[in-house]
């Protein structure tokens, strides 16, 4: 079968279109056909050799690439019961350091890992939830605001962003967003109820709609301090890449999400998307074999919702 690999960190040509052996199901774990796979800002780093200059990953000979998957069950391990071959599901790929990920025709991933795929949802929209969603739902639950609070969430328009900004208004949250101008109407149909056009002085916009600055922040666009200046004094601040955390200046708690595989968060939020609750958004769609310029379109950012390769 083919996979998308990286042998040598590297710009868009790293990745490389290899025949792999179709992986094997063991105990606890499930082998997915795989219809769409999304690609994140992740992807990037884990070609580029980012995380593996982080400490967050060991350099391997071969390096899958990948979180975000929606398929066909193909084949379950010993002791899996809550799926059956044939079944159409989504999952996350969570593990950095493996030799075959989401970008492939056929993956294996832990049961926990998958949960039945959003009715209605074409495989597209269903690989754009994974990872952004359950990183929306665990930075929602860190940041442990109350029904009635404020939340500042940056990058509204993005596939993390627009997650988050819909999540917390079903939550009861007041969303203050941030997005590109154009984006005003997109995001307050997603549940923003104020709106910052990107570009103006975060804090200053943020503490015109909100005296005092918002309860709580979640920093999709990774602005750091800026943000930060716009949560009030013992607030919460949630960011999404390691590294990126501010310092946790007037007694603002400050923590960073990382996402973990969770089959119960993924399969509520594959029923809101199968309710119309929640939004997927595809930005385009390319082969597998496209790999390259999925990830050269990314790096040039503008996208509104995810690019998804089709296997």
């Amino acid at each position: 079968m083919r996979a998308v690999v990286v042998r040598s960190f590297g710009g868009p040509e790293a990745l490389e279109i290899a025949d792999v052996p179709v992986p094997q199901a063991g105990p606890g774990q499930v082998r997915i056909r795989v219809e769409a796979a999304g690609v994140n800002p992740v992807d990037l780093a884990t070609r580029a050799g980012v995380l593996a200059g982080f400490g967050l990953m060991s350099a391997r000979e071969v390096q899958g690439i990948g979180w975000d998957v929606a398929g066909v069950v193909e084949e379950t391990g010993p002791g899996v019961d809550a799926f059956t071959p044939g079944e159409r599901v989504i999952g996350i790929s969570d593990r950095l350091d493996v030799s075959l990920a989401g970008y492939a025709e056929q993956v294996v991933l832990d049961a926990d890992a998958v949960a039945p795929a959003p009715s209605g949802a074409t495989p597209a929209e269903a690989a754009t939830i994974p990872l952004n969603g359950l990183t929306a739902v665990q930075a929602l639950d860190l940041a442990d605001l109350r029904e009635g609070q404020t939340l500042l969430v940056t990058g509204a328009a993005g596939g993390l962003g627009g997650y988050a900004v819909e999540l917390a208004a079903a939550r009861g949250l007041r969303v203050v967003a941030v997005a590109g101008p154009q984006d005003e109407e997109p995001v307050r149909k997603l549940g923003a109820e104020f709106f910052v056009p990107r570009g103006a002085e975060p804090a200053e916009a943020v503490r015109a709609l909100v005296p005092g600055g918002v309860d709580g922040a979640i920093d999709a666009a990774v602005l750091g301090l800026p943000a930060l200046a716009a949560v009030r004094g013992g607030g919460s601040f949630v960011a999404v890449i390691g590294g990126a955390a501010p310092v946790p200046l007037r007694g603002i708690r400050v923590v960073n999400v990382w996402v973990r595989a969770d089959g119960t968060q993924l399969a509520e939020l594959s029923r809101l998307v199968g309710e119309g609750r929640l939004t997927p958004r595809v930005a385009a769609t390319l082969p597998l074999t496209e790999a390259a310029a999925a990830h050269e379109r990314l790096a040039a950012g503008g996208l509104r919702g995810r690019l998804v390769l089709r296997p």
